[in-house]
């Protein structure tokens, strides 16, 4: 695809219009707080497979309002100290899968937490196990919609809680090394990345890769893909909603979360990004406020971004911010 956004000169000094919400702060120490009233419960059950390098359980834990959420947790066979952690989120659409598709980072010697999110799973992969138990007002099909006129009933803040606990989860286990955690995800996951390294200060890094749920106001009328095409699809059909959507989208938008990141954090985007353009990439990277940053970009690429190049270079950073 040819390019379509922002010069990358422009891009890097790119600012979103996304108005930050008076009570965002309040709202999600209020959140985290009521689903913190439920016990987190985390279990790790171990799982049978025909691998021999890594150990597999089944993780389970309570997420947004209770709800049992689901992972893997992946260790390095034979391990018996406390390895440095990597909590990963998953793109649009897409569930836990199986086991052996997640051996690089327990292979490279991390303990390795994969969320399944909650309602997806049947798009991409190997499918999902997590289902939302929570219904919504009438959405246009996917995820982005639901619930979208009021941001107590949005799917993502169920979706950010989730991804919260998930690393309370994680760290809870034995051989988890709690101080030294990174989180890491491409797209939805990435916008996970944000929200979780705004919402949890004691991050050793973070690491979001063309990261969705960024940059809202712009994202939504420039992007001809879904999932931000969903919104306008809505809206077309629910024509006196746009304010409340919006309203509804800032408290969830990657910018604002971007704005408390502290941790150390390494970015990416593809310059010919239909799926998220890189101009709200960047609006995340730019309002990102921890000093140690950094953003790849890689010019001829789309929603790929740099692929198994970005794979290694990620790896490579993770293990030194963990001291691995």
């Amino acid at each position: 695809m040819a390019r379509f956004d922002l010069p990358l000169e422009q891009l890097r000094t790119h600012r979103s219009t996304s108005v930050e919400p008076e009570n965002f702060d309040p709202f999600w120490e209020s959140t985290l707080e009521e689903t913190r009233a439920h016990p987190l419960a985390a279990r790790f059950t171990p799982e049978a497979t025909a691998l021999r390098t890594v150990e597999v359980y089944d993780a389970v834990y309570a997420g947004f309002g209770g709800h049992p959420v689901r992972g893997w947790f992946v260790l390095p066979a034979g391990s018996t100290e406390p390895l440095p952690l990597v909590v990963e989120f998953l793109g649009y659409g897409g569930g836990r899968g199986l086991p052996h598709s997640h051996l690089m980072w327990a292979s490279a010697g991390f303990a390795h937490f994969v969320m399944d999110t909650r309602g997806q799973g049947s798009a991409w992969g190997g499918g999902g196990d997590t289902p939302d138990p929570v219904g919504s007002a009438p959405a246009y099909p996917g995820f982005l919609t639901r619930g979208v006129e009021d941001p107590n009933t949005f799917y993502y803040r169920r979706v950010i809680t989730d991804a919260v606990r998930a690393v309370e989860a994680a760290r809870s286990h034995p051989l988890a090394d709690a101080a030294r955690t990174a989180v890491v995800g491409e797209s939805q996951g990435g916008g996970l990345v944000l929200a979780v390294a705004g919402l949890v200060p004691d991050l050793a890094a973070a690491a979001p890769d063309v990261p969705f749920l960024c940059d809202f106001p712009r994202a939504v009328t420039l992007g001809e893909r879904a999932p931000y095409r969903e919104v306008g699809a809505y809206l077309a059909t629910h024509r006196g909603s746009a304010e409340r959507v919006r309203h509804s989208l800032a408290h969830a938008d990657g910018v604002h979360f971007a704005a408390r990141g502290r941790a150390p954090a390494l970015f990416s985007a593809g310059l010919e990004d239909p799926t998220c353009p890189p101009s709200t990439v960047f609006a995340a990277y730019n309002a990102y406020a921890g000093q140690d940053k950094r953003i790849e970009v890689y010019e001829f690429n789309g929603h790929e971004g740099g692929g198994p190049h970005h794979e290694a270079l990620r790896l490579a950073w993770v293990g030194q911010r963990l001291g691995r």
